[in-house]
């Protein structure tokens, strides 16, 4: 079983930056693709970005691609989403999490473990 558990939400003024992060408590969080998502009020929640268990393959969501950077330490079995230049569209609860599959996938099926979440919001 692994935990996952974020933190670095906050809010920020329009054009501000985020950093977030997500612990895991297994070492073998290495071995497992990993990925944020964000839910809206009243949206669906959809994928931000990703990164393979190598590290070796990141992906973005459009709407984000140029702005945020997802990364790994893995000595601190943990995965950050930094967000630059944030927008008020950005604003959401962002959930990391991790997949057994070790590939990045945008399917939220694909993710064996889920964090609790963390709310960002940006301020226009």
């Amino acid at each position: 079983q692994v935990q996952l558990v974020e933190s670095g939400g906050g809010l920020v003024q329009a054009g501000g930056s985020l950093r977030l992060s997500c612990a895991a408590s297994v070492r073998t969080f290495s071995t497992y693709a990993k990925a944020w998502f964000r839910q809206a009020p009243g949206e669906e929640r959809e994928f931000v970005a990703g990164i393979s268990w190598t590290g070796g393959r990141t992906d973005y969501a459009d709407s984000v691609k140029g702005r945020f950077t997802i990364s790994r330490d893995l000595a601190k079995n943990t995965v950050y989403l930094q967000m630059n230049s944030l927008k008020p569209e950005d604003t959401a609860v962002y959930y990391c999490a991790a997949s057994g599959l070790r590939l990045v996938s945008r399917t939220q099926r694909d993710y064996d473990y889920w964090g609790q979440g963390t709310q960002v919001t940006v301020s226009s």
